[in-house]
């Protein structure tokens, strides 16, 4: 009976010491595993980037018309020092230089100067002879491939800031933009809600804001009714004489407004070959737009430029098989730099670090 006793003492025992020992190598290895973890999040933390690259400038098209944009911007840039590339019309072409010049020392601030219509995206191509960039067309590219990824370069530092007009305001177009400049690690895109202004009669660069009125082109009800419209549309901003701003075509002092026009073209085909419907026809406007309206996938395209479809001027043609419809709307915009509200009258320097300026992804 002692024996039994014994021998059963002898198997706790031994028992107890393998749970022991068990323990204390799962505490050894959970210990070991804290200390891992520990050791990775001093690394990041504590991860030391060498000296960035100078700031680059990617000058993206050339100018057609009286308004320098790109000449007036490409002094701005010089005159900071900073390396200027030209025709670089695409994204695919941007990317491909950055893989083609990268060095041992990342990427600090790109610049990206694209002028650009904002109700429609940026006029930057997505490829080389492609669609200019919006959300959808710059997404269609990267999922199918189409652009070059960036090999190496860039890091969590780098900053890629677009020189363009209201960008700022897409922040899913900023996402997108940010997705293709994405290499071993995620850079900055920086964009302004604002108009960028190079070449001023007072600031080589800086930042206005826009306000909107529509009207079919060559039918315009003249400056004094588009007044009264932009002035009903935007009541809370009383400091702008509306008539006084539309009629004014540069900034003849400090913080005066004045606007800019152009126009916003629409186009489509639609294929009757193989329809049972016939190929309609339309006697006044009001058809051709209640026909618009009908369609979901036309007025669809109509809703994403934010303008009311009465706001073009429509037409339409018959090719063979096809209905050739295309409208034109011209666009009065208003702008208003930002001045210091305090001081001096003086332009608000475009500072990419303040968050009221610039918006981050």
């Amino acid at each position: 009976m002692k024996q039994n006793i014994f021998k059963v003492g002898t198997v706790i025992g031994l028992l107890l010491l393998m749970g022991f020992f068990t323990s204390c190598e799962e505490k050894k290895a959970n210990t070991k595993q804290e200390l891992g973890n520990i050791a990775k999040k001093e690394e990041t933390v504590n991860k030391v980037y060498k000296t960035p690259r100078k700031p680059i400038v990617f000058i993206t098209g050339y100018d057609k018309t009286k308004n320098k944009f790109y000449d007036n911007a490409r002094t701005y840039f010089k005159e900071k020092k900073y390396q200027i590339v030209n025709e670089a019309y695409s994204l695919e072409e941007i990317i491909t230089w950055m893989n083609t010049n990268v060095t041992e020392n990342p990427y600090g601030e790109i610049h990206i100067v694209n002028y650009n219509n904002p109700l429609k995206g940026l006029s930057l191509e997505t490829t080389v002879n492609g669609e200019k960039i919006t959300t959808t067309t710059l997404q269609k590219a990267i999922d199918k491939n189409s652009l070059p990824k960036v090999k190496k370069g860039i890091n969590t530092n780098s900053k890629i800031v677009f020189h363009s007009n209201g960008i700022g305001n897409n922040q899913e177009l900023l996402n997108t933009l940010k997705l293709s400049f994405k290499a071993e690690e995620m850079p900055q895109v920086l964009a302004s809600p604002y108009f960028n202004v190079f070449g001023g009669e007072f600031t080589n660069h800086f930042l206005a804001k826009p306000y909107y009125v529509f009207y079919p082109t060559a039918h315009s009800p003249g400056k004094i009714d588009l007044s009264k419209e932009i002035a009903k549309k935007y009541p809370q901003e009383r400091d702008i004489d509306w008539f006084s701003a539309l009629t004014n075509e540069r900034e003849r002092y400090i913080g005066e407004a004045y606007t800019k026009q152009f126009s916003i073209p629409i186009e489509w085909e639609l294929d009757y070959e193989n329809s049972d419907d016939d190929i309609p026809t339309f006697v006044m406007q009001e058809e051709l737009m209640d026909f618009i309206a009908n369609d979901l996938d036309l007025i669809s395209d109509v809703k994403d430029l934010n303008i009311p479809v009465e706001k073009f001027r429509w037409t339409y043609t018959i090719k063979n098989n096809k209905l050739i419809i295309k409208g034109k709307t011209s666009v009065l915009c208003v702008l208003k730099p930002l001045t210091k509200p305090y001081g001096d009258l003086e332009h608000i320097k475009p500072d990419t670090s303040n968050k009221r300026l610039y918006a981050m992804k």
